[in-house]
């Protein structure tokens, strides 16, 4: 492709509404090794789809997910949508989203956007070509592979973060058969600066997650534990989490870059107003009240949508036990009866929490009959607190 394409390229990826590309070889992630450490330190957690052999062998060659690969187009959509006021974000009865997952769902919103990149390329090139898209659902190493294009540097926090615009951003892939001339876009990285010796997200961590600088330990992540973590979330880690119901933005939240977060987003997808507050905040008690029917109609077009009622009730549970008010007891009796184990469980942890004759009289009512172990478990423990 000459570089005139390439240009031509870049343009309808802007016009398509992603904020920034980048156009590198198909080579192997500059990171694998660090990659490889991490899978056998287990801090993937129960996200075995990372470590999945299969999986591993595409992150480490192109090749394999398309074959005669020669070419890798990385782009960048914003998303922030500016900062709660304190008075919103610091209200311990609302449960707190990451930024997000504040609008629409981005995988619907991004991946008609590279189809319809890929389906232009396709058609503007002057051979045969075959190319595969991804938003967050390939075994690439986005993030790597994301720096190598220059699309930011790689933070403490693990983060891809742009000098100019943070690291509020989501990121897609296009892997292509065509050789793509991309020596106009080559920008030198170590031009861009570094985290040097600022270390904020790491101290702000309240489930303290990193580790070390450039390593995140899953298992101990608030976005982890809310969102990727199927069952029992770890009792000691619970208290930690806040009032966070879905994912965490706080190690992004105090990074110094993000001050120019959002001041030239053009995604009005994930942007909400100062009337929409409850869709990055919503109320506990409505949470917590949430059945089948009302979850998919609320977040029918939200990445919430994936982890499903359950979860999303479980991590309102915890919520709630943090927040600490009696409001929320009548709400938290009657998710003990709840059909979903976790739910039961986190309900009656809560409950713990908060205290009192009602909330101990009502667990050790439902203890008589509940024949879950783990449920039981959970409903002595939360007895013994008292």
């Amino acid at each position: 492709m000459s570089g005139d394409l390439a240009t031509q390229l870049t343009q309808k990826a802007f016009e398509l509404g992603f904020n920034r590309v980048g156009i590198i070889p198909a080579r192997p992630a500059v990171r694998l090794d660090a990659y490889q450490r991490w899978l056998e330190a287990q801090m993937h957690g129960e996200m075995g789809y990372m470590a999945r052999p299969d999986r591993v062998i595409r992150r480490q060659d192109l090749h394999v997910i398309l074959p005669g690969v020669q070419s890798l187009i990385c782009v960048a959509a914003d998303y922030f949508s500016g900062r709660l006021p304190p008075e919103i974000a610091n209200d311990p009865s609302r449960g707190r989203i990451a930024n997000y997952a504040w609008g629409v769902d981005y995988h619907e919103v991004m991946t008609p956007r590279l189809l319809a990149l890929a389906d232009w390329l396709a058609a503007e090139a002057d051979v045969a070509v075959q190319n595969r898209a991804y938003v967050d659902t390939g075994a690439i190493l986005e993030r790597d592979h994301g720096e190598t294009a220059a699309l930011g540097f790689t933070g403490k926090n693990t983060m891809l973060i742009h000098p100019r615009h943070g690291s509020f951003f989501f990121l897609g892939q296009i892997l292509t058969t065509l050789a793509i001339d991309n020596s106009q876009f080559t920008i030198d990285n170590s031009q861009f600066p570094t985290c040097g010796s600022c270390h904020r997200c790491l101290d702000a961590c309240p489930t303290n997650a990193f580790p070390q600088p450039h390593v995140l330990d899953a298992r101990r992540c608030i976005s982890y534990l809310t969102i990727e973590l199927k069952g029992w979330i770890p009792r000691d880690l619970r208290p930690l989490i806040g009032n966070w119901v879905y994912g965490c933005d706080i190690c992004q939240d105090v990074c110094p870059f993000n001050r120019f977060a959002g001041t030239k987003i053009h995604n009005s997808q994930f942007t909400i107003h100062n009337s929409q507050f409850d869709q990055a905040a919503p109320p506990l008690l409505k949470l917590l009240t949430l059945d089948e029917e009302t979850f998919n109609q609320r977040f029918a077009y939200s990445p919430i949508k994936r982890i499903k009622r359950a979860r999303l009730v479980r991590n309102a549970c915890v919520a709630a036990g943090n927040w600490g008010s009696k409001t929320a007891v009548p709400s938290l009796i009657t998710l003990l009866s709840d059909p979903e184990p976790i739910v039961c469980g986190h309900a009656a942890w809560a409950l713990g929490q908060i205290g009192g004759k009602r909330a101990r009289t009502a667990v050790a009512h439902v203890l008589k009959s509940e024949t879950d172990e783990s449920v039981r478990q959970e409903m002595r423990l939360s007895m013994s607190s008292y």
